[in-house]
């Protein structure tokens, strides 16, 4: 059936006039200098939470016109009520959201592009969606799949002979399949910047042979930007075209996505989110925060709207025929993408695993909700599907405290219980003995490359403290408050500074003897050590 349009996202239309174009406040406790563009880039790669109260303010907003059942209407109103409450309360200048209910769509943008230059967010605004685009990496091997050129069990030797990381065994052994699926097992958080050419891929690529071997191939979940860029190489070497080129004409153009593209080239003089900082408690545009490498456009590059990125659901949940009827995958392909899941884990909720670039991730009643997300410098997004109640929820925000807007409608399950019916599993924070804790304690390390190819660490200590961990974060120099409450063996609810579950979870990993031998976070693997924060 045709979705019934209730867009209230018409960039001439959408918006009464606003009360005041100020950006909306927030307070970021210790924070009276902006954060820099490094640690933005270790939040996005580690998950550090930016901690915000909030601060009164008034939001421009116009009421949901269009035929809807009155529940519907209602669950909406909720649904605006939130979003426009979070904005003031995080500092977030524009947003905007598409949602999916059966045969109903819900576009709608909120608040300005900029701050400084203040255009309405409409559904076609284009933001950067992050991680988001790695299902599309994923999406456009599969067309490649179904033509026979690749296989996703195949060694990556087969289509990269030369590939290497530090390990001999891994760079000979490790398939596509465990590159989409996060279990490659080295280091994934590599950010290197090799420069606009056409080779910036295959220069990241080449340059992974100093990347250590963390788990077995195939063992252990855990989330791996510089995988996907291996997947994005082997889509130029099977396609014969650039990464950028290749999504393009294999998804982007036959699914008429036409507010989507890579090249910040391609967007001049369109209606474009900025991104903002958070500077004295009030978002700020910071320019320095858009540009991304070209090395990471497959792990991370595309730039969306919010109703592309609805018609990407659309596709993903349909029967793999593009708008115009050309079939571009199997319905068979796209179930296998959200199946079949690798080693799970967590990764800020629980994971079933991942499928071919999939989150899994379960629920209480038994549907899964298959989501992704994305987090760059001022641009955060989210976007999930429960292919079992026909529901899909994508978020698009343009300021670092987008982050705290995602986990309220994406992490916590106000808006799966409200629109689908279905919850997180039940996690309920137990008081654990000093014995109890004593494996978990001690010292974490986490390592990272940046964009100038430099390493960057983390170190995390963890003490017993009242029944639960009580620990801190330090990263160049910074350091952070936090704790872990366990709910279950080895799984935890995360912690503020005072104690608060904050809404994500991390679970601890066991070596072959037993001993816990890795804090996960967000995806990432802190190694427990004996060494002291330095």
């Amino acid at each position: 059936m045709t979705p019934t349009a209730l867009d209230q996202a018409d960039h001439a239309a959408a918006f009464a006039a606003p009360d005041s174009l100020d950006a909306p406040a927030v307070t970021v406790p210790g924070a009276a200098r902006p954060l820099s563009r490094r640690n933005l880039l270790r939040i996005a790669a580690g998950g550090a939470a930016l901690s915000l109260t909030p601060a009164p303010a008034r939001a421009a907003t116009r009421r949901p016109t269009g035929a809807v059942d009155g529940a519907h209407r209602s669950l909406l109103r909720e649904l605006d009520a939130k979003i426009e409450a979070a904005m003031t309360a995080y500092a977030i200048p524009g947003a905007a959201v598409g949602l999916l209910l059966g045969d109903r769509e819900y576009v709608r943008g909120y608040g300005v592009t900029n701050v400084d230059h203040p255009v309405p967010v409409d559904g076609d605004t284009r933001f950067r969606i992050g991680s988001t685009t790695k299902t599309f990496t994923g999406t456009a091997l599969m067309r490649l799949v179904e033509r026979g050129r690749i296989d996703l069990d195949a060694p990556v030797r087969r289509y990269l002979p030369d590939f290497a990381v530090a390990d001999r065994t891994a760079s000979r052994q490790v398939t596509l399949r465990q590159l989409l699926n996060h279990s490659a097992g080295w280091l994934g958080d590599d950010f290197q910047d090799f420069g606009r050419g056409a080779d910036a891929v295959t220069r990241f690529v080449d340059s992974m042979a100093r990347l250590p071997q963390l788990t077995p191939v195939g063992r252990t979940f855990a989330y791996n930007n510089a995988g996907l860029c291996v997947a994005g190489r082997i889509l130029e070497v099977a396609s014969g075209r650039s990464y950028e080129a290749a999504v393009r004409s294999l998804l982007l153009d036959p699914l008429e996505l036409r507010h989507s593209s890579f090249s910040s080239d391609e967007i001049i003089g369109r209606n474009i989110a900025a991104s903002h900082n958070v500077v004295n408690g009030k978002a700020v545009v910071e320019p320095s925060f858009w540009p991304q490498p070209r090395s990471l456009a497959p792990t991370g590059g595309l730039v969306s709207s919010v109703r592309d990125q609805l018609a990407w659901a659309r596709f993903h949940l349909g029967d793999g025929t593009a708008p115009n009827g050309t079939r571009l995958l199997s319905k068979a392909s796209l179930e296998r993408m959200r199946s079949r899941p690798g080693p799970g884990g967590t990764i800020v909720v629980e994971l079933d695993g991942m499928g071919v670039t999939w989150m899994l991730r379960p629920t209480a009643q038994g549907p899964r909700i298959v989501q992704h997300g994305g987090t760059w410098p001022g641009q955060v997004s989210g976007f999930l599907m429960v292919p079992g109640r026909s529901f899909v929820l994508t978020l698009l925000t343009n300021s670092v405290g987008g982050s705290r807007l995602r986990d309220d409608l994406f992490t916590d399950d106000w808006a799966l219980r409200r629109f689908a019916q279905v919850s997180n599993l039940p996690a309920e924070a137990r008081h654990l003995s000093a014995a109890e804790l004593a494996p978990y304690e001690g010292h974490y390390l986490n390592r990272r490359i940046n964009e100038a190819g430099t390493w960057e660490e983390t170190h995390v200590e963890f003490r017993a403290h009242q029944g639960r961990l009580q620990g801190t974060m330090t990263t160049e120099g910074e350091t952070n408050e936090l704790g872990v409450a366990f709910y279950r063996p080895d799984y935890g609810l995360d912690l503020d500074p005072s104690g608060q579950p904050i809404g994500t979870r991390s679970d601890f990993l066991r070596g072959p003897d037993g001993q816990v031998l890795w804090w996960r976070n967000h995806g990432r693997l802190h190694r427990h050590t004996d060494q002291a924060t330095p």
